[in-house]
């Protein structure tokens, strides 16, 4: 299905509070063309990770945060809304959990099973939740993660040292950048020509 998502900015509304409207923002921005990897299949990033379970539910979401009252909060499970209860104005406005399973039957050909019924999806950590803010996201924490790596083995820089890598997604395209911040060079490997030139236009 081809829609086009963009969340609205400004200061007019469309939900009857900012509560309702920043979630709104959020679940709408996630599925921006310029931050979603596969936004016509909900997809956010991570070859799976989804915003909303189908475009039913999804359009069922918006319409429940359009209507929601500053005293209700909106349950959602696994990318569908299930509920919304009288709260107060302090509660959070949307309670959400994705992917959960009884750890008897938590393994992945029973996750599949159930994600192929409709019945659940994979909100992997931030596209589920709507906070996925792209590359700039994950950024810090790798880049983080490999000055850590040349402070303890390479006398605190990459300089001189390659890092051979493999992903441009939407949590691997933070690589080459948190290296070259790190003085080193990356040599990424990648298949899909479309996620190359989404890096390579982005910088």
């Amino acid at each position: 299905m081809k829609r086009l998502i963009r969340a609205p900015r400004g200061s007019q509304i469309s939900c009857k509070g900012w509560g309702q409207e920043a979630a709104l923002r959020m679940l709408m921005n996630n599925l921006d063309p310029e931050v979603a990897e596969d936004p016509d299949q909900l997809i956010v990033y991570g070859g799976t990770g989804k915003a909303a379970r189908n475009w039913e539910c999804y359009d069922a979401i918006v319409r429940s945060l359009r209507a929601l009252e500053d005293d209700e909060t909106l349950l959602i499970q696994s990318g569908k809304p299930v509920g919304i209860l009288r709260t107060h104005a302090d509660a959070p406005r949307v309670l959400l959990a994705n992917s959960l399973l009884v750890p008897k039957w938590a393994t992945w050909d029973e996750f599949r099973r159930l994600e192929a019924l409709g019945l659940t999806m994979y909100g992997q950590m931030t596209a589920g939740s709507w906070i996925y803010i792209g590359t700039q996201g994950i950024l810090q924490g790798t880049y983080e993660t490999l000055a850590e790596c040349a402070r303890q083995h390479f006398g605190g820089t990459l300089k001189g040292r390659w890092l051979l890598t493999a992903g441009l997604g939407g949590m691997g395209g933070a690589q080459p950048l948190a290296v070259t911040m790190n003085e080193g060079v990356a040599l990424v490997v990648e298949i899909d020509q479309q996620r190359i030139a989404r890096r390579m236009a982005t910088g």
